[in-house]
């Protein structure tokens, strides 16, 4: 790939883009196929992946489970009981938590707070994924700049929410929903489950995200809602379609 590259005066799409996953991108919106949505008995039906924003949604899903009742492009949820449809997983998110009434600060001043940081993820998490994912990980060559322009982004990010967290144990005052989507992208990242990248990024130097990433790590809704919508990786920690509690019950015990 040459260094000297000129953009055209008018981008036209090439196919392929090159790197991973680029059979999946393109530069326009809607269906790549026509197929019916499979409907399970329940009125909440989520399609997803277990992406990081993919597990934001699941994690959510489990952890209202445990707080209701005790014996009890991706994502985008279906609401059977009134038809409604919700897409963009911050959306989802607030949508399941006001339905259930958990999960959002009572405290007006922690509400807000909890609604800054929600949303300062949606807006900061492209540059982790989109950005230095791409460049360190998936792109099909190693372009230095584009390397080290996302991973300075990267590290300010991790270097806000450490100075946050050095302070604070949840990022609203209590476990919230800002908790369960940033630890999605910025725990996983730090708890070098992404990219391979935990190294290169030094992850060990932001102790207060770490700290805070492994106590949401340990929530018995986070570990079941990091597996579900899961395909890949081993039988123990995949379970590609949830439809009851059950369904967890009958994965293999982890090593």
């Amino acid at each position: 790939m040459s260094n000297d590259y000129t953009p055209p005066k008018v981008w036209k799409w090439e196919q392929p883009s090159g790197g991973a996953f680029a059979n999946i991108n393109r530069p326009i919106a809607g269906a790549t196929h026509d197929k019916a949505l499979p409907v399970g008995k329940h009125p909440l039906q989520l399609y997803s992946l277990a992406t990081p924003n993919g597990i934001k949604v699941t994690i959510l899903l489990e952890e209202l489970l445990e707080e209701v009742n005790p014996n009890s492009k991706i994502p985008a949820l279906m609401d059977w009981a009134n038809g409604q449809r919700v897409f963009e997983s911050a959306s989802i998110m607030l949508y399941l938590a006001e339905k259930f009434g958990a999960f959002i600060p009572k405290d007006a001043s922690q509400r807000t707070e909890m609604f800054s940081w929600l949303f300062w993820q949606m807006g900061s998490a492209p540059f982790v994924g989109g950005g230095f994912g791409h460049f360190y990980a998936y792109a099909p060559v190693k372009i230095e700049y584009a390397i080290n322009r996302y991973a300075m982004e990267t590290k300010r990010q991790l270097d806000v929410l450490d100075r946050h967290l050095a302070a604070n144990e949840w990022m609203a005052g209590e476990y919230s929903l800002a908790d369960m989507a940033i630890y999605a992208w910025y725990g996983n990242l730090v708890l070098g489950r992404a990219y391979n990248a935990a190294e290169f990024l030094d992850v060990e130097s932001y102790k207060n995200v770490v700290a805070w990433a492994k106590r949401i790590d340990a929530r018995p809704a986070v570990i079941r809602g990091r597996k579900v919508n899961r395909s890949w990786g081993e039988d123990w920690e995949k379970l590609p379609e949830r439809h009851s509690s059950a369904d967890f019950d009958a994965l293999p015990k982890a090593p």
